[in-house]
């Protein structure tokens, strides 16, 4: 049996082809389970009853439980799905006037030890299926946002406006460790036969694993964040371990080519946790001028969000702003990003999710 959901719409239509149907089925049935938001067979009436019973018999589309919703003081939603008896991942909906951003997960825990993320602290079970990665954007837009219950019996109606206007893959996981599925899940997101969204409105954050990056631009090359959090190697070592394999001056190469030629309607988002007395320091903000001076950037400075088994405090709302205004003078685009969710830990770095932990740091391996 297959998940339908695991499908993009050229597997979609290599799917109905080997069935014995009509390679057109694909965009059909890809209405109807993203645009329309149906999960059952017998609800798609523009298919015949036979093709309806046959992918009954052969396939199936699954969605993942959700066990638990909180909301937070300033209207952030966390959602906790259940996708195994031993895991489960979150997500989170940031809703704000004229947009919906949705932060997805895309594995269970983390293999890469950033030293100032929870979801790391959880060690690192499997990646999620590109079922269970496009599962959230459709509990989103169809269920959980519109206030049902996901037991509640489904009436698809035609939508004229999306309820999810931007998507971020910031959630557990680091997106590019699961390459493929990521991407397959990022296609159907973009497809106009499914949800439509612009290239603009889809953003993957990684910690910069440089061959991915290179992939990245050329399967699917939608917005772009690194998690930069210092400024040099040294430093960089230590909060980001990852960066032993794959250090700064290669990774900054690597964001110069994948805008390559692009300069006049793409940016590089950089990242940078603000860690009291590890990175907040005047001289390290000089030194990410100069590291970055040359490249269509932005700087999202983030103040640190505890979490319980982390040592790290953040950094003074005092030395943000003289962090932030030595970026703005070096001519760099600079925002501190506003803290949402931080009561239910729906705040950047803090979601941890369920996790059966069966391996051990990967950052050598990768």
């Amino acid at each position: 049996m297959i998940n339908l959901l695991d499908m993009d719409q050229t597997a979609l239509s290599e799917f109905f082809a080997e069935i014995g149907e009509k390679p057109f089925r694909a965009t059909q049935v890809m209405k109807w389970i993203h645009q329309l938001g149906v999960l059952d067979f017998d609800m798609m009436s523009n298919l015949s009853k036979a093709l309806r019973q046959k992918l009954k018999a052969v396939a199936y589309i699954s969605i993942p439980k959700v066990i638990l919703h909180q909301l937070s003081e300033d209207g952030t939603h966390k959602w906790l799905l259940q996708l195994d008896e031993q895991n489960s991942v979150e997500m989170v909906l940031i809703p704000e006037e004229e947009r919906h951003t949705l932060c997805i997960s895309s594995q269970v825990g983390c293999a890469l030890d950033c030293q100032f993320c929870a979801t790391a602290k959880q060690g690192f079970n499997r990646n999620l299926t590109t079922g269970e990665i496009i599962a959230q954007l459709w509990l989103a837009e169809h269920v959980l946002f519109s206030g049902m219950n996901q037991d509640e019996e489904f009436i698809p109606v035609a939508k004229k406006q999306r309820t999810i206007t931007n998507v971020v893959m910031m959630g557990m996981g680091e997106p590019l460790t699961n390459f493929n599925n990521v991407i397959k899940a990022m296609r159907i997101m973009l497809d106009d036969f499914a949800y439509g969204l612009s290239w603009r409105r889809i953003t993957l954050s990684t910690v910069g694993i440089i061959p991915a990056i290179n992939r990245l631009k050329t399967e699917c090359p939608v917005s772009f964040a690194i998690s930069l959090h210092a400024p040099n190697d040294d430093l960089r070592n230590k909060l980001v371990p990852i960066n032993k394999k794959y250090p700064i001056k290669p990774l900054i190469a690597a964001c110069h080519d994948y805008i390559k030629g692009e300069q006049h309607r793409r940016h590089i988002t950089f990242e940078y946790v603000m860690l009291k007395g590890v990175n907040d320091d005047p001289n390290q903000a000089k030194q990410l001028v100069k590291l970055l001076r040359n490249l269509p950037a932005k700087i999202n400075l983030i103040p640190f969000n505890q979490f319980s088994q982390s040592d790290y405090q953040c950094s003074s709302q005092d030395k943000i702003d003289q962090f932030r205004n030595i970026l703005l003078q070096g001519g760099l685009v600079t925002v501190t990003r506003k803290t949402r969710g931080n009561d239910i830990d729906a705040a950047c770095g803090q979601l941890a999710g369920k996790v059966l932990n069966k391996k051990k740091n990967l950052t050598n391996t990768l």
